[in-house]
């Protein structure tokens, strides 16, 4: 219309499901505690406990 153009762009993210960050606590949590409890909780912390791990138990 005026010689102008819109380019709109979509960020949708993790839309459905879980994230990077949840998905790799969950894997992490799971295989070093061997507890799917733990793993939910860390799952629900996602990067937190990824940064966590990293720093205090890898």
């Amino acid at each position: 219309m005026n010689g102008s153009r819109y380019y709109g762009v979509r960020v949708e993210g993790a839309k459905y499901g879980i994230g990077f960050g949840s998905a790799l606590a969950i894997t992490i949590s799971y295989s070093a505690n061997h507890s799917i409890l733990w793993a939910i909780i860390d799952g629900i912390l996602g990067w937190l406990y990824v940064i966590y791990f990293a720093l205090f138990r890898g």
